[in-house]
């Protein structure tokens, strides 16, 4: 938890050293109490953010340079060393329909990304049939660790034996550090990081002969990796919801949802 306590200024640092392991995310709420989530559920802690704690994170979180973070902060977030990721809210400005940038920001969600090595492995051969890895789509509302279970997903299948190339457009699976992964995703991948991903798709597919291909947070328009399946390769990647357009394009979909307190992962 080191690097996330890092983000923090030293009195959020003092109130927060010692979170709980399992913490998810933290949430600065200008104004309003300091809340931590766990397991999906929200808690919210007796000390109330202040504008200057919500700015010293994003000046720690863009290393005093907001102007080098500008393309991330127009989208709403700001991936962080360790894969960790600022989620914003202000008030826009826009030009022509488009995001300009945010300002008087008043809201930081910090999502923690952790490494949750095997959880993937008690059913990642219901994703193999004859051999062949099938093109998989992992399923959840946000915030239930759908970018946990590609990444040990992407370890496990690499470790096995297949070439796995990563379009890591956000820099939350590998959370590259001067281009080399720092979480593990596996002893047969290569990422591509902080690139638009289908433009890391192409890239990829042209460049380092996958044998799968892993894509975060996918749209409704699925054409680009459509191609990349067309070429032979399988899949991975994750969605908030399951569309008419996925089925037609993947095999295996793994659901995470909560029963008891803990998350539970189905294949289907």
């Amino acid at each position: 938890m080191k690097t996330v306590l890092d983000l923090l200024p030293s009195k959020l640092r003092s109130i927060l050293e010692s979170m709980a392991a399992d913490t998810e995310e933290i949430r600065l709420r200008a104004g309003r109490n300091l809340g931590v989530v766990a397991c999906g559920r929200e808690t919210l802690l007796p000390y109330t953010v202040t504008n200057a704690d919500v700015a010293g994170v994003v000046e720690i979180g863009t290393q005093g340079s907001l102007h080098t973070a500008l393309d991330s902060i127009k989208q709403g977030y700001i991936t962080v060393r360790g894969g960790h990721r600022l989620g914003l809210c202000g008030t826009a400005a826009v030009r022509e329909g488009q995001v300009e940038f945010l300002r008087d920001i008043s809201s930081v969600n910090i999502r923690i990304a952790r490494e949750k090595r095997g959880i993937c492995e008690s059913f990642a051969d219901k994703l193999y049939d004859g051999g062949r890895l099938r093109d998989t789509l992992i399923v959840s509302p946000p915030g239930m660790g759908k970018t946990t279970v590609l990444r040990d997903l992407i370890r496990f299948v690499s470790d096995k034996g297949l070439r796995v190339s990563v379009a890591d457009e956000r820099g939350e699976l590998a959370a590259c550090h001067e281009g080399r992964p720092s979480l593990d995703v596996g002893k047969r991948t290569d990422v591509m990081d902080s690139c638009p991903k289908y433009t890391a798709v192409f890239m990829l597919l042209r460049a380092m002969g996958p044998q799968v291909i892993a894509v975060d947070e996918i749209t409704d328009d699925v054409s680009p990796i459509a191609a990349a399946r067309s070429c032979g390769v399988s899949l991975l990647a994750t969605a908030h919801g399951e569309r008419a357009v996925h089925r037609e394009l993947f095999e295996r979909f793994i659901y995470i949802d909560i029963q008891g307190g803990q998350r539970r992962y189905t294949v289907a």
